[in-house]
């Protein structure tokens, strides 16, 4: 059974709601962060990146810059336009275009972290563990929720649906476009006991805050820390209403020139077309942006054994990236860039045209049932495997302890 647990959020009064919220911290740079937080004293950024209140080049490891979110979480805490609920539950709607999403915002449990409960499918890193660690100790609070799924409940959707019949705490459309639609749940309990029923979330997008979490409150047990060191935020979404997009490759350093690239992929028996499209249509197939054309190249079935290893991220890297570019390992190898699927395929030409990158690989994006596949199966996926979008604002309703 999954824990669902009410808390008390601190949270923006609904006419500053739109000025606090912002991306979460690890969608953008420092320089990027900046922008957007610039004439904005309430952005929270100032308290998820608080780099952008000290000095241009400041380490964003240095003690300045933990010691800095702490104070700035807690001029939030305290602020006039600043509000402290009792216990609840929240219902979080996101519209992007034509497509909207709609979860349970809640805290989730770091024992069913610890006890696969909540299932993983991405190994983290430990510097940004250590970097995560540090925020939420310091600041005494998880300052931006993950985001979860789980398989389509209907006494779940029933209870949302009952919610989002009544007026919203916030409706605001952000900078970006996005719609942003938050309920509070009139009985939380209701809710709360729906999710007893359902066997495991999934980490959708967030898994160092989860791990985060849990060192936190390994770390602070026996401190003066509330019990509610043990629970974590978290946007709980139906696995029928996540948007997975793409997450492509930029590779800034070849063995030779991009002409000789492709023209070893013919020659090593791959099937490549030219002048093809941008956007892989299918599953198994990449389009290679190089030498000024997209190549459309099909990835050759595994020879691996495990669901993990027929996704096309791992297809790419049996294939084409250890044995002809010699990167055996994307996540340390400073040859490969990722780029975000909602970036376009734009980004990718202009990484290459630039003279950034010498080729772009355009992905096929990675599905839900393969995330929940290769979860179930207690499998990890390939780094940067899936990239969701809308991503969850930040600052909105704030688990402190």
């Amino acid at each position: 059974m999954a824990i669902l647990h009410p808390f008390r959020a601190v949270r923006p009064a609904p006419e500053a709601a739109r000025e606090v919220a912002s991306v979460p911290y690890d969608v953008i740079s420092v320089a990027e962060a900046r922008a957007l937080a610039a004439g904005n004293p309430r952005s929270f950024l100032h308290v998820i990146r608080p780099e952008i209140d000290l000095p241009e080049g400041t380490d964003e490891h240095d003690d300045l810059v933990y010691q800095r979110g702490a104070e700035n979480l807690r001029s939030f805490v305290s602020a006039e336009y600043t509000t402290h609920d009792s216990p609840s539950l929240y219902v979080y709607r996101q519209v992007m275009g034509d497509r909207a999403q709609t979860g349970i915002f809640g805290c989730v449990s770091v024992s069913d972290y610890d006890d696969d409960v909540i299932l993983k499918h991405e190994k983290t890193r430990p510097d940004k563990e250590d970097d995560r660690t540090r925020h939420i100790v310091e600041q005494r609070a998880h300052a931006e929720p993950v985001m979860l799924t789980f398989r389509d409940d209907e006494r779940v959707r029933g209870l949302v649906n009952d919610t989002t019949a009544g007026d919203p705490l916030y409706d605001f459309e952000a900078v970006d476009g996005v719609r942003h639609t938050v309920w509070r749940v009139e009985s939380p309990g209701e809710l709360a006991s729906a999710f007893a029923s359902i066997d495991h979330l999934y980490v959708a997008d967030g898994h160092h805050r989860c791990k985060a979490a849990s060192r936190a409150s390994e770390a602070l047990a026996g401190s003066d820390a509330s019990d509610e060191v043990r629970f974590f935020p978290a946007v709980l979404f139906p696995m029928s209403e996540l948007n997975i997009l793409a997450y492509n490759r930029v590779v800034y350093e070849l063995p030779g020139t991009p002409e000789d690239f492709v023209r070893r992929l013919k020659e090593s028996g791959f099937h490549v077309s030219d002048n093809a499209s941008p956007t892989p249509a299918v599953r198994g197939h990449i389009s290679v942006y190089a030498a000024g054309s997209w190549h459309g190249v099909v990835l050759p079935e595994t020879a691996r054994s495990g669901v993990d290893s027929t996704l096309d991220v791992a297809r790419l890297g049996e294939h084409i990236l250890e044995p002809m570019l010699g990167i055996s390992d994307p996540r340390t190898d400073a040859r490969i860039g990722f780029v975000g699927g909602i970036r376009g395929v734009a980004a990718l030409k202009d990484a290459v045209d630039s003279g950034n990158a010498q080729i772009a690989i355009s992905m096929y994006p990675t599905s839900i049932d393969d995330l929940v596949a290769v979860s179930d199966a207690g499998l990890l996926m390939p780094p940067k495997s899936t990239w969701f979008e809308p991503k969850l604002r930040s600052g909105l309703l704030v688990h402190i302890f």
